[in-house]
């Protein structure tokens, strides 16, 4: 008879080490994929990019006037001629959390 044959066992200490083992591993997996996700939602700036767009677009189609200020979410935006070059338009978004600071540039052709 096959089927009553003894079965080779691991011990108490082989099983507990391995379960350790892979413990460990999937903590290590999981802290790491953590730091990653948390680091990309943390430079995500697809919306306040967006939004930057649109108040451009509106100051372009005379919506806006300038100097603008306004807030959007945590980020308070400002957007104001240049003293020193005419038809230079300066947009700042300044994150009130994390002091995080997205500038643009633009030359406006009036």
């Amino acid at each position: 008879m096959d089927v009553l044959k003894k079965l080779k066992a691991s011990s108490l200490m082989e099983t507990l080490v391995a379960t350790v083992l892979i413990i460990v591993v999937f903590m290590i997996s999981s802290l790491t994929l953590n730091n990653i996700l948390s680091g990309s939602i943390r430079k995500e700036n697809g919306k306040i990019n967006t939004h930057l767009n649109e108040l451009h677009y509106s100051y372009l189609h005379n919506q806006i006037e300038v100097p603008y200020y306004d807030s959007f979410g945590d980020w308070k935006i400002s957007i104001e001629q240049s003293k020193e070059v005419d038809g230079m338009l300066f947009i700042e978004a300044l994150h009130t959390k994390t002091n995080k600071n997205l500038e643009r540039q633009i030359i406006t052709l009036d």
